[in-house]
């Protein structure tokens, strides 16, 4: 069953990543609509990205239940519920920087089973099957993942996001001033799928970050796991209160760092 979702996930990902990419126009993209805070925005294109999906999954599963970033949330009956990010990365489209994803995950009675990431414009993609691995698929064909050992502590390159919310941006940067000097150095570039897919292949170190939502981490959340990764929250699951990533080798360590530092 979850080949299945993950190929429904894969088929639908590719089409909605293609109209986003069609869909653009030239320049920077008007804003429709904000939700945390004025700088939080929503494009029309994200909603109509969001509706294609929804259209084209619930078609062919009308029993299944449906959680979106942009709209109405739908309570199914099968057991199986679709979580969605028809754009990761909104600010990035927005001014025209090339890092945004669509997100699908599929989850069979709360337990993310599949998980599919396109990064839009480079259309490299990132797919896993719970218990059955995780792989990246570029021009060159499909790689399995497995996510290399980690350098020392104070060589960690960190992945990282801020909050929209003023208050809370506050207290994540001054958390983020008292890691900077204990690890090599920080990345932030607008995409927490893209950022955690990439702990799972090794362009990045670790992951911290705060604020994200179910259809930010499910799908991404899964390729990592399943390439040997540790996600946790600051004491259990991931949540919106923290999310962190990193190789078991160096998790214990760098999460007790995450905490000493604030976050």
């Amino acid at each position: 069953m979850s080949a299945n979702l993950l190929a429904l996930a894969s088929d639908v990902g590719r089409e909605s990543a293609d109209f986003v990419r069609r869909t653009r126009p030239a320049g920077r993209v008007d804003v429709a609509a904000t939700k945390s805070s004025p700088t939080d925005a929503v494009t029309e294109i994200d909603r109509a990205s969001e509706q294609l999906i929804r259209e084209r999954i619930l078609d062919l599963r009308p029993d299944d239940g449906f959680v979106g970033e942009e709209g109405r949330d739908i309570l199914g009956t099968s057991g199986v519920e679709w979580i969605v990010d028809p754009i990761d990365g909104t600010v990035n489209f927005v001014y025209d920087i090339p890092c945004y994803a669509v997100s699908i995950a599929a989850a069979v009675d709360g337990t993310v089973e599949a998980g599919f990431v396109i990064d839009v414009p480079s259309r490299e993609e990132w797919s896993a099957v719970r218990g059955e691995g995780s792989w990246r698929t570029d021009g060159d064909g499909q790689h399995r993942l497995t996510a290399p050992d980690p350098p020392v502590l104070g060589h960690l390159l960190v992945g990282t996001g801020f909050h929209y919310t003023r208050e809370i941006r506050t207290k994540q940067a001054e958390a983020m001033a008292r890691m900077l000097p204990q690890v090599r150095d920080i990345r932030r570039t607008g995409s927490a799928a893209l950022n955690i897919c990439d702990v799972a292949a090794g362009r990045l170190d670790v992951y911290v970050e705060q604020g994200l939502m179910p259809w930010d981490r499910a799908a991404a959340g899964l390729v990592a796991t399943e390439a040997g990764l540790v996600l946790s929250g600051l004491d259990g699951e991931p949540d919106e209160r923290l999310v962190m990533a990193a190789h078991p080798a160096i998790s214990e360590e760098y999460f007790a760092l995450v905490r000493a530092c604030g976050f």
